[in-house]
């Protein structure tokens, strides 16, 4: 059993405080609005939720679950303590943290005052970097102790809907901790006990930027949905219909193929079917934002490669992987052949390497497409991958063939990689290693 002060007894604090308590924990909830704390106090619930009241009611009736307006007494009774106050939005957009900030300055306070270790753990939604620059300082500053010595810093976002909130906390998609301390995780892992999902420890930043990933998918969901139906009533289409179909492949539509960060896509269909589907709702006078945008951001990340690639000041590059993925000798529409393009135009001196596009082997579409629209970066082309590795001050991974992942080994201190597809998941090699969205995992 724990001991758990729970700070916020809005809508996930109340819902978590009862949760914890039919597991068998301690739990004092927090509020200074007494209304909430005279509401628990008998047993009900002060919101309207499902199945709520009557965990509410089990756990006050059985010592589990009770509320106070004292802070102080329910800090130093217990051991952890779940921060589930409001951060809403500033009229520019930012997150608005002075309730947050006023919890954390007084629990910081009291830790002064009290021996044992305790775990502050932020439910709240909040931006990665929060924990460490805003709540960490803050409780140092209040206490006169160390994080991770005096006290422990955790973020334990929540994945609750409205309307379905206690079935949500035993049913969630996963749970997530993120603590830069190891054993602070496993403390909060133990709440979590008797749940069937997925539990992931991570780092304090990875969990604060969950919750911002999951729910802007969900808003694009909705956004992307409605812009597809609104062009299919124009069209006189069921758009019902079609989504459920659309919603039967869950090797591609609904799967993590196409969710992992790297460089734009290209290829013989997504930038023509995109193009044409956008024009088609230009001829029916439908506004799609959405969709329009998605063309224009995959432009932004052929420049982001451009600019990494200028902001190394070299100008001998070797591009490993010339078709737009690993496997392929397809180049139409290849993102790479752009980034090319862009560097020769500003005088970088190239080689290209990808044996699946050699000009030996070349026939048909392929072949008509180098020698009438890239002839002229066909002449960069290489056949021993050695040529490259000797050649380049800077490798550029353009996709990932398996080939590439084992000649990072090869390569000197002197060299610098920009990889644009996350070859490997540890980068064994001697150079500078950079990839396009992650931080360098580099293992000399």
């Amino acid at each position: 059993m724990k001991k758990i002060s729970v700070f916020g007894l809005g809508y996930v604090g109340s819902v978590s405080a009862a949760c914890l308590a039919q597991d068998g924990h301690f739990v004092i909830g927090v509020d200074a609005n007494l209304t909430k704390v005279e509401i628990i106090n008998s047993g009900r619930s002060p919101i309207i939720e499902k199945d709520l009241e009557l965990l509410i009611g089990h756990g006050v009736k059985n010592g589990g679950l009770r509320a106070t307006d004292d802070a102080r007494a329910a800090v130093l009774e217990t051991d952890i303590s779940l921060i589930c106050v409001g951060t809403p939005s500033n009229p520019n957009g930012s997150l608005d943290l002075r309730f947050m900030e006023r919890v954390i300055r007084e629990i910081g306070g009291i830790l002064r005052d009290k021996d044992g270790y305790h775990i502050i753990v932020i439910r709240s939604t909040v931006l990665p970097g929060t924990n460490e620059n805003v709540v960490i300082p803050i409780l140092e500053k209040e206490s006169g102790k160390k994080a991770h010595q005096g006290f422990g810093v955790a973020a334990n976002p929540e994945f609750l809907r409205e309307a379905s909130a206690v079935y949500d906390y035993y049913h969630p998609p996963k749970t997530v901790i993120g603590a830069n301390k190891q054993t602070d995780g496993e403390s909060i892992a133990e709440l979590y006990q008797g749940i069937q999902a997925p539990l992931i420890q991570t780092s304090l930043r990875v969990a604060e930027m969950v919750k911002y990933a999951d729910n802007t998918f969900h808003a694009l969901k909705v956004a992307f949905s409605n812009e597809i139906g609104n062009i299919c009533k124009a069209l006189d289409i069921d758009s019902h219909e079609l989504m459920g179909i659309f919603c039967q492949d869950t090797k591609l539509n609904l799967s993590p193929y196409y969710l992992k960060p790297g460089f734009a896509f290209g290829g013989s269909c997504l930038p023509k079917d995109l193009r044409a589907l956008t024009y088609k709702a230009k001829t029916l006078d439908i506004d799609v934002p959405v969709l329009s945008a998605i063309l224009p951001s995959n432009e932004i990340q052929i420049k982001n490669a451009v600019q990494r690639v200028l902001a190394l000041g070299k100008k001998k590059i070797g591009i490993l992987g010339f078709a737009f993925k690993g496997g392929t000798d397809d180049l139409r529409e290849s993102p790479i052949v752009e980034l090319i393009e862009i560097l020769l135009g500003k005088g970088y001196d190239i080689k290209i390497y990808d044996k699946e596009v050699s000009l030996a082997k070349l026939f048909g579409s392929n072949k008509e497409f180098i020698e009438m629209r890239i002839p002229h970066i066909s002449e960069l082309m290489v056949e021993d991958l050695h040529d490259i590795l000797q050649h380049s001050e800077v490798i550029v991974i353009g996709n990932k063939s398996e080939e590439f992942a084992g000649i990072l080994g090869a390569l000197e201190e002197h060299q610098h990689v920009l990889d644009l597809v996350r070859v490997s998941e540890v980068m064994k090699t001697r150079a500078q290693y950079e990839g396009i969205c992650w931080p360098a995992k580099r293992t000399p």
